[in-house]
């Protein structure tokens, strides 16, 4: 996804919690629907797979038993 690219000239030293409340509160500025687009695209990165072409899930891992 080309909007979102690492600049590497912006760069901020600050501690682990200093991190954490700027993240916070940049991504709380943000629509809900722009923060999931954004996990969609770290979750395709993460997993490699094609951004708007998740795996299928494979529903023979998996049954069904009636409780009781």
């Amino acid at each position: 996804m080309s909007q979102f690219r690492l600049d590497r000239t912006a760069f901020k030293g600050q501690t682990a919690e200093e991190a954490s409340a700027s993240h916070a509160k940049y991504y709380k500025t943000l629509t809900w629907q722009e923060r999931l687009r954004i996990a969609n695209y770290l979750n395709s990165i993460a997993y490699n797979y094609p951004e708007n072409n998740p795996p299928r899930l494979d529903r023979t891992k998996f049954s069904v038993r009636a409780r009781g």
